[in-house]
């Protein structure tokens, strides 16, 4: 364990860190499988569905939980699947 308060403050953040961003990565799987489950069932608001995942994997990147790559990456796929 750390003895200088400045790691102790640091490994303290690291936790509240931690557990915030995988709240917000598990937010984002739940969008995008919503969304397939939607586009599996054949359901009419698949589109709102994109729009709200677009918007969660858009914010992730932008908080630095993903890569960009990653979020174009999985933007694509949604909307090839949208578009079947």
């Amino acid at each position: 364990m750390a003895n200088i308060k400045s790691a102790i403050k640091r490994a303290e953040l690291n936790i509240v860190q931690k557990e915030r961003n995988s709240g917000q990565k598990a937010a984002l799987r739940t969008s995008i499988k919503k969304f397939e489950a939607a586009v599996a069932a054949g359901a009419e608001d698949a589109q709102a569905l994109y729009v709200v995942a677009a918007a969660v994997i858009d914010r992730a990147h932008s908080k630095g939980l993903i890569h960009k790559n990653k979020a174009n990456r999985d933007k694509s796929r949604l909307s090839k699947k949208l578009a079947k």
